[in-house]
Order: structure tokens, then C-alpha cells, then sequence
């Protein structure tokens, strides 16, 4: 269901660990290479081509060069250009730099490049336009790897210019990341390669599968290279990413359940013109596979939250007409709460005082089930902080990045900036689970790892979307709370990623109709079952 996403320096760990434990390093960096091999060579033919291989200065210019005695053997015309020279290589990376020159790989200086090729068949033509005399068919980008911080230096930026002119006749190979490109934020630092497919060595790194990097990265290949398994578990990853297999979690449909069984959920919110979102939450509830729908809201509000849709149930709080909150409703949503086993507290319930202070004394009502903290319920945690106190382990709470910036008292361009420090700072306000919605939605969990779900869908950027996934994941709450082997914050962590990543499905599915976008809050909720079903098998 996850795959380990190591940080950059965890990577190295593993490598050390292997190493520590009797692997020698030049047969990692051989199996390395020969993974990159297959990955290219699964692109595109290389027998007879003309390969440009560009070699830095650490272990990601020795995967370079132990590739191209690789692709020497293959047949193809290789040349490798090092950025260091060759008598500043080290380590392993400097043994298959020697071996690859026993074997006839041809090597010359970057620095030299492309001017001092001219009317060679290396030649690329004046500004590196195509050229009649050839040039490269393929450029492998070896320069550097995910242990790059910083930002580049001048010949490397000149090269990573170089490279990507390139791109537009050459098909441009990265080895481990695209240089230039963060391995945790997946932005380049200034610049970076634009590589048609990269190939990962053992896991992908956080910032390879971050929606940003992907016009980067091209297609992503993850090889393992023999990093012992024992190695992966004593030196766990800090952060994991979310795999289509996930579907197989989803609660299954057994012939005995009843609607009770199937999961009954309560919406609290709403408010004077924002009446859509309990009722978006409470259709997604339903079309997620929840049995029970009730929506709880101020008297005067119920009507138009129902929308004459038969199936939502309302109930009515307060005095008849009535369509303001206050702590003195909560006497009223108490005789509810035994009858749903998760909550949704927030969708369009307002931001008046009084509303903050109902949502203080409903999260602190000891009774109350697990519950989703959403919308306005999140800017009424952030103007009464000490309600904070009342949150626990198996409530979600699932801010965007301006819900996250209010809470964090910062911008949303700085959440942005570093999304897997805003999510941390998040989980230290309280050890519940986190949602920081977005493209590449993180979802924080004390004691596991940062989850990442990989996706960014277009079709999901339109109003109503985020109460469309609060429903969907009340209904994933209640169904996973009734495992009973399942300790509360793991089935919820698990809800959670269910709930993204059914998200995300119904917006592929709406991109597929909706081409240009135009599709509406009613429509996520509406593809939603297609998305389950088609996701677990069971066709349209």
C-alpha cells in the first residue's frame, strides 16, 4: 500500500548500512548501473546509437561511467564528458572510472563541450542547434545526485543549459535525479534538467514524485539495486508515498451488513449562504458508501441544506427558524452522536464567535466519535487555540494551505514554500492525524512516516472540493472504525490515505470527461463510485 520515499541523507544511510554489512560498494554501484540500463534501454533502443554521457564529480558520475562501459558493450558509439578531472575521482567511482577506460569508453573534459567537437560527429551545430552531422541521440545526465543542496555551479548551470537545448532532438536519460532538482522539495535550484525518463536507485526520493518535479522527471523508473531488506527496516524512511494498491483496504461490502453496519455518519455545519457544503459533504458520504447520512444544523438552515434531496437526512437545532450557532446546541447534537460512528465538524458552519465557541464544546463533549475537522471548524481551532487540547489521536483534521498558514500564523505562500515543514508544524499542535490538502497532499500521523499521495488533478480545483472530501472521508472513518484489531490513529491514518486517493480517482475520471475542466463539486461526488469500483476491479 506505501512505498518508502527516503530523504536524501536516509538514502545514503542505506548505503552505508549495505555496505557495513559485507556489500561492497563497486557491486552496488554495478547493480546501479545495470538497472540503468534496463530502464534505458526500455525507452529506447541504444545498439548503434550515439550516447552522451555527462559524469560529475561524487558516486552519480561513477553510476555514469560504469554505464556507459555498459552501453560501450551494447554497441553503442558512447562518449563521457567529465565535469572533475579525472585525477580528482575517488573511491569506487574513480575503479569503474579506470575500468571503463581498459574497456575502450571514450572520455573527454565538459569544460571542453560542445565547442571543442565541432565537425566531429559529437557535433551539435552552433548554439546547440540540430545538427546534419549528427550529434547525440541520447544524453545520459549523470552530473549530480539526490545528495545535491545548494544551487548549481556556473559550468554545471551551463551544462544543464546545454542538456536541455538538447532535449528538442535527443532523448535526455537522468541517473538517480535530474540535476539541478532538489531531492526534497522537487523545485530546481536554480535550474534543472528536463529529462524525458529518470531512473531511481533502490526507493524515489521525496521531491522525484512531488507533482512539481514531474515536468523534470519524466517518466520515473525505481530499481532496486540489492539494499538488504533488513537494511530498509532498521533505517526506516521518514516519509512514504501512497501506491494504487491502497484500493485493496478499502472496506469491502459484506451480504449481512445493514445500513447501520455500512457506516452512519454526521455533518455538523452550515451556515446563512453556505448551506452547499453540508449538503456536498453529506452527498459524498453517501456516494462513498456510508448507509447513514444526517446532516445536524440551526432549524432555519435544514431546508435548504436538504435541497429536496430524499436521501440526506436533517436535524434540527434550536429554536424553529432559527440559523445561528451557539454552545447552547450542543444539548441538542448530544442525542445524535450515539447513532454515527464518525463526525464531520465544519463544512460552511460560518466563523461568527459564537460558532468557534459551539465547535470548542462539541470537540470536548466526551461522547463525540471519531471526527473530521474541516473548513470553518479549522479557523475556529486557530481563533481558540486551547480547544487544540480537546483533539485526539483518531480525529483527522484536513487544512488547505491557507487553513494550514492560519493555524501556523504564517502565509500560505510560506506553507507552500516547504509543505513537509508546514505539515510538521501542523502535527506539533496536536497528535492527531493531518490532511495539508494540495497537489501532493501529506497526510502527518505521530509515529508513522509522512505519507505523500502523488497526485494533481485540475478537475479538482473548483469550491466545494474539499467538502466533497470530508464526506468521503467520514464515511471511510466510520466503515474502518469498526475493525477492532486496528488501534485508532492507524484506521484513521488509513482513512485518510483512502480518502485522498479516492479523491484523486474521481478527478482522473472527471478529466477524462471534462477534458478542459467544467466539472462541479455535485460531479466529484457523483464519479465517486465509479472511482471505488474501477479502482477495485469491478470495472465502470
Amino acid at each position: 500500500m506505501f512505498a518508502p520515499l527516503p530523504a536524501p541523507a536516509e538514502m545514503s544511510g542505506w548505503d552505508r548500512a549495505a555496505v557495513a554489512l559485507g556489500l561492497p560498494e563497486l557491486l552496488l554501484m554495478e547493480n546501479a548501473s545495470r538497472e540503468a540500463l534496463h530502464a534505458l534501454t526500455e525507452e529506447t533502443p541504444v545498439r548503434g546509437k550515439r550516447v552522451l554521457l555527462f559524469m560529475g564529480g561524487g558516486n552519480n558520475g561513477g553510476d555514469a561511467v560504469c554505464l556507459a562501459r555498459h552501453l560501450h558493450d551494447a554497441g553503442a558509439d558512447v562518449l563521457v564528458l567529465h565535469s572533475r578531472p579525472l585525477g580528482s575521482y575517488r573511491g569506487v567511482a574513480k575503479k569503474h572510472l579506470w575500468l571503463a577506460l581498459h574497456c575502450g569508453v571514450t572520455l573527454a573534459p565538459a569544460a571542453g563541450w560542445p565547442g571543442r567537437f565541432r565537425d566531429t560527429p559529437w557535433d551539435v551545430g552552433a548554439g546547440i542547434a540540430v545538427c546534419e552531422r549528427g550529434g547525440p541521440d541520447i544524453v545520459v545526465d549523470g552530473l549530480l545526485g539526490t545528495g545535491f543542496s545548494g544551487t548549481l555551479r556556473p559550468l554545471e548551470t551551463k551544462l544543464v543549459g546545454h542538456i536541455n537545448a538538447l532535449a528538442q532532438r535527443a532523448f535526455v536519460f537522468s541517473l538517480d535525479i535530474p540535476s539541478g532538482l532538489s531531492g526534497m522539495t522537487g523545485r530546481p535550484c536554480p535550474v534543472a534538467v528536463r529529462a524525458h525518463a529518470t531512473v531511481t536507485f533502490e526507493a524515489a526520493k521525496p521531491g522525484l514524485v512531488l507533482p512539481e518535479a514531474a515536468p523534470y522527471t519524466g517518466r520515473l523508473h525505481v530499481r532496486p539495486i540489492g539494499i538488504p531488506a533488513v537494511v530498509r527496516r532498521e533505517h526506516p524512511a521518514s516519509f512514504q508515498m501512497v501506491l494504487p494498491e491502497i484500493i485493496e483496504a478499502f472496506p469491502q461490502a459484506a451480504p449481512g451488513w445493514h445500513k447501520g453496519a455500512a457506516g452512519s455518519v454526521l455533518i455538523v455545519g452550515g451556515s446563512e449562504g453556505l448551506t452547499g457544503a453540508p449538503h456536498l459533504a453529506a452527498r459524498a458520504a453517501l456516494r462513498s458508501g456510508a448507509g447513514l447520512v444526517s446532516v445536524a444544523a440551526p432549524h432555519g438552515l435544514c431546508r435548504d441544506i436538504k435541497a429536496d434531496c430524499p436521501d440526506i437526512m436533517t436535524r434540527s437545532l434550536g429554536p424553529e427558524g432559527g440559523v445561528r450557532w451557539a454552545p447552547s446546541l450542543l444539548e441538542d447534537v448530544q442525542g445524535f452522536l450515539p447513532q454515527c460512528r464518525a463526525l464531520v465538524l465544519g463544512p460552511g458552519i460560518g466563523r461568527d464567535p459564537e460558532t468557534a465557541a459551539f465547535v470548542q464544546v462539541l470537540l470536548a463533549c466526551p461522547s463525540r466519535p471519531f471526527a473530521v475537522v474541516d473548513a470553518d471548524a479549522l479557523h475556529a481551532l486557530a481563533v481558540r487555540p486551547e480547544a487544540l487540547s480537546s483533539l485526539r489521536a483518531c480525529d483527522v483534521l484536513t487544512p488547505h494551505p491557507g487553513e494550514a498558514a492560519t493555524l501556523l500564523h504564517t502565509t500560505p505562500a510560506r506553507v507552500q514554500a516547504d509543505r513537509f515543514e508546514a505539515l510538521a508544524g501542523l502535527q506539533r499542535l496536536a497528535p492527531s492525524v493531518w490532511v495539508l490538502k494540495g497537489a501532493g497532499t501529506l497526510i502527518g500521523t505521530e509515529g508513522r512516516p509522512m505519507t505523500l499521495a502523488p497526485y494533481a488533478e485540475p478537475n479538482l480545483a473548483v469550491g466545494g472540493s474539499g467538502d466533497v472530501l470530508a464526506g468521503c472521508l467520514g464515511t471511510l472513518m466510520a466503515q474502518t472504525a469498526a475493525y477492532p484489531s486496528e488501534a485508532c490513529e492507524r484506521s484513521s491514518h488509513l482513512a485518510a490515505c483512502l480518502a485522498v486517493h479516492l479523491h484523486a480517482r474521481a478527478g482522473a475520471l472527471l478529466r477524462e470527461r471534462f477534458p478542459q475542466r467544467g466539472n462541479t463539486a455535485t460531479d466529484i461526488a457523483e464519479t465517486l463510485p465509479r472511482a471505488r469500483a474501477e479502482g477495485a476491479g469491478h470495472g465502470a
